[in-house]
């Protein structure tokens, strides 16, 4: 969903206290914590994550699931291994109800974007 805010706070503040919430928190934290560095705002009327100015990540909880975008995903897990068992489209990773953000990869596809991003790799879609 698109929420009309102006800040990473009041963006939080509209989700709906229930599986979303969690799962974009637990990803929030993953980029955080892999990315000291990075400029959380709003960006696209979601939550986006700069790196030297460029947008690296973008959160959106959705109806049915949570979004991480990521750029192109294959350009960063050639083998799919890092995103096995999720929904992945061109440009992002779903996570729906029954699919637990700790349950997956999602913490080192986190990081291999971060070190791309760092060495100047382009995995833009």
């Amino acid at each position: 969903m698109q929420y009309d805010v102006k800040t990473p706070d009041e963006y939080l503040q509209k989700i709906e206290d229930d599986w979303r919430r969690t799962s974009l928190l637990q990803l929030r934290a993953l980029i955080l914590a892999a990315a000291p560095d990075v400029v959380e705002s709003i960006h696209y009327k979601m939550l986006g994550y700069a790196l030297d100015g460029d947008f690296v990540f973008h959160l959106n909880a959705q109806r049915n699931y949570v979004s991480l975008y990521a750029g192109d995903a294959a350009r960063i897990d050639p083998e799919g291994a890092l995103l096995k068992g999720l929904s992945v489209g061109k440009g992002c990773v779903r996570f729906s109800k029954s699919k637990s953000v700790t349950d997956s990869r999602i913490v080192e596809f986190i990081e291999r974007a971060v070190v791309l991003k760092q060495q100047g790799i382009d995995f833009s879609c």
